[in-house]
């Protein structure tokens, strides 16, 4: 099962109005434990991410998004990523928003798998949200 981690500068960017749940598209990024994400890192050109040549997309949707009793909860639908031949080995499955320009793809958490993956041609991994939505407080 994955870990997942937030990003310090997550729950600041998220109150100054960087994000748009609704309406804003997140990516997911993949990197090596090598070039592991740490909680100071707070926009997509912190991180080192693999090639993703063979690999379907990476674009993630949004299925619901709220707060409750005070704690706003986003999910999404499950991703399945699908390769057309061999992906670079990852680690780390970064979320970030692609929509804004200022700060251009701000981070939001990160899911640490514990241990290398890899996909040959034709292989799938499936990233469940619904098991694994991420919370701000």
């Amino acid at each position: 099962m994955a870990t997942y981690n937030k990003f310090q500068q997550t729950v600041e960017d998220w109150m100054e109005g960087v994000y748009t749940a609704s309406s804003d598209q997140f990516v997911i990024a993949l990197t090596t434990n090598g070039n592991a994400p740490v909680a100071t890192n707070s926009v997509l050109a912190n991180l080192t991410e693999i090639a993703y040549t063979n690999l379907s997309s990476r674009n993630i949707t949004t299925s619901s998004s709220g707060q409750t009793t005070g704690t706003f909860t986003q999910l999404f639908t499950d991703l399945v990523l699908t390769a057309s031949g061999a992906v670079a080995t990852f680690r780390h499955v970064v979320i970030y928003d692609d929509t804004p320009t200022s700060p251009a793809n701000p981070l939001l958490g990160h899911f640490d798998f514990g241990s290398d993956l890899t996909l040959a041609s034709g292989e799938t991994l499936t990233i469940d949200w619904t098991t694994s939505s991420w919370t701000v407080v």
